[in-house]
């Protein structure tokens, strides 16, 4: 503990004249733009990646500390572990205490909760890590840049657009009305396989998806998930069936947004750019997910198919899931045509945060008004999520130096392959916006690039802006929380059937 609050000391003396170097200091050069390198010159990538750190050293802390962040991210079920272990062992330890006559009411109250283990709750949410490593990051930028640099990448450097969309549309999309909405578009689908276990997994998984291409894919996250968890989740289905189901869902919702040029955050990031409007989009992209959406549904059907019919017997037994509320009143049309207002209002401004902020205002006062036709209202899902993304938008930001020359430097294949291997450990937004960036890009290798972002953005949590809230949601369906590796596993096949549908089609 010695050394290292004498490393802190040390840091910040290092740092104290930075802290206060000139405004200048913080202009548009942290990061250092890609195209002032100049490293054109330069073949190897190991090259240029080592002539772009001696230019900014940062850019290796930077990564060093984005790097620590993912490391964070795989052990979070273990910190997670040790929270209900260590409140499990201090709710034991008050419940003997309380047994004996010395123990005082005082006592008791203070010594209620265990620091220790809320503590490792806290670093145990998913949602929370990247948040949290943005300290370390801030005091690194400090002592490197300088406070005003830091001030500026946070305020002019990244824009915090989508974590605030993420949050509005979450909240309305999770509301009793859009769910009642939906639940009932999909038990149409469902009711042709006689609305048993299997017919509702089969609908959610294939029409959900496809609905991020139209109301954005956080907003098909939200509804997929939350109808996922009353029709299947709350059934018990086994441990590698639920992780199979949610990699299945990632992947989807991934590629489901791709029949439009607007829903997906890595399409939105290069449909400006590359002139890509909805019809290049259906003809190129659009139509190999829904091929691959229903392939690597049917494989997942066929594999679980004897699960399915326990799940179905475990319904005919009575064992029916919770409701959305336990009160059966119908929701009016005029509420619900209101809520799918307000949820059209704000896709149709997802760029523009003063007036979808201000559209959120007006519903929040409308739920209140008609409350007894809602649910309660919970935010905390959606802000979680929010500083989740947030937070992987600092860190996103700072990636570049090394992202860039990695997708100009393959071949289109390599690049599709690449990019879903990169989409694994940074935003697949990130991804394709670099790749905006990169001169000459053919036809085939911008096609590349943008496939195998949404290909990959099933393996992690991180990979796909609409995750966090697929996890937020379905967490507690697993034991201290959900395992990364597992997910991975979960997705590899459907990723690697939309793989194959995106290279070979």
């Amino acid at each position: 503990m010695g050394r290292f609050l004498l490393l802190i000391i040390f840091a910040g003396v290092l740092g104290v004249p930075s802290l206060f170097a000139a405004e200048a200091a913080a202009g548009p050069g942290v990061p250092v733009p890609l195209d002032q390198y100049a490293d054109a010159d330069r073949t190897g990538i190991l090259e240029i990646l080592l002539h772009r750190i001696t230019v900014d050293p940062f850019n290796l802390v930077a990564t060093v500390i984005f790097l620590l962040a993912i490391v964070h991210t795989f052990l979070a079920t273990k910190f997670m572990h040790l929270a209900h272990r260590w409140r499990d062992e201090h709710t034991a330890k008050i419940r003997d205490q309380s047994s004996t006559e010395e123990f005082s009411s005082l006592e008791g109250a203070k010594d209620r909760v265990s620091f220790k283990a809320e503590i490792m709750h806290f670093l145990g949410e998913i949602e929370a890590i990247f948040g949290i490593w943005v300290v370390p990051l801030l005091v690194a930028f400090s002592v490197f840049k300088g406070w005003p640099a830091a001030e500026h990448y946070i305020s002019h450097g990244v824009t915090f657009t989508e974590p605030m969309f993420v949050v509005v549309i979450m909240c309305i999309a999770a509301t009793r009305p859009v769910l009642r909405f939906a639940e009932q578009g999909l038990r149409m689908f469902a009711s042709l396989g006689g609305g048993r276990p299997a017919a509702w997994w089969l609908s959610i998984l294939t029409i959900g998806p496809l609905l991020g291409s139209f109301i954005t894919e956080p907003a098909a996250m939200t509804i997929c998930a939350l109808l996922l968890a009353r029709q299947f989740y709350d059934l018990h289905p086994s441990v590698k069936f639920r992780y199979a189901t949610l990699g299945l869902l990632f992947v989807n919702i991934s590629v489901g947004g791709t029949l439009t040029h607007f829903a997906a955050p890595p399409v939105l990031m290069v449909a400006t750019k590359w002139n890509w409007n909805t019809p290049f989009m259906f003809s190129h992209f659009g139509w190999k997910a829904i091929v691959g959406i229903v392939v690597a549904n049917l494989i997942c059907f066929a594999r679980f198919r004897r699960e399915f019919a326990a799940l179905r017997r475990s319904v005919d037994a009575d064992e029916q899931p919770e409701q959305w509320s336990d009160r059966t009143d119908p929701v009016p049309v005029w509420v619900t045509v209101v809520h799918l207002a307000f949820l059209g209002w704000t896709v149709f401004t997802a760029h523009y945060p003063a007036l979808f902020i201000g559209g959120f205002l007006f519903f929040l006062a409308f739920t209140a008004a008609t409350e007894h036709h809602q649910n309660p209202l919970s935010l905390r899902p959606a802000l979680l999520v929010g500083f989740f993304l947030g937070g992987l938008v600092v860190h996103g930001g700072l990636q570049g130096w090394w992202i860039e020359p990695v997708l100009a430097r393959l071949g289109e294949t390599p690049l599709l392959l690449g990019a879903t291997g990169l989409t694994a450990f940074n935003d697949n937004a990130a991804i394709t916006y670099l790749a905006t960036l990169v001169p000459g890009f053919s036809d085939g290798l911008k096609y590349a690039v943008v496939a195998g972002a949404v290909v990959g953005g099933g393996l992690t949590v991180i990979a796909n802006a609409p995750n966090p809230a697929g996890q937020s949601i379905l967490s507690g369906y697993f034991h201290d929380g959900v395992a990364p590796l597992s997910l991975a596993l979960g997705a590899f096949i459907p990723t690697a059937v939309m793989a194959a549908c995106f290279l070979f089609l």
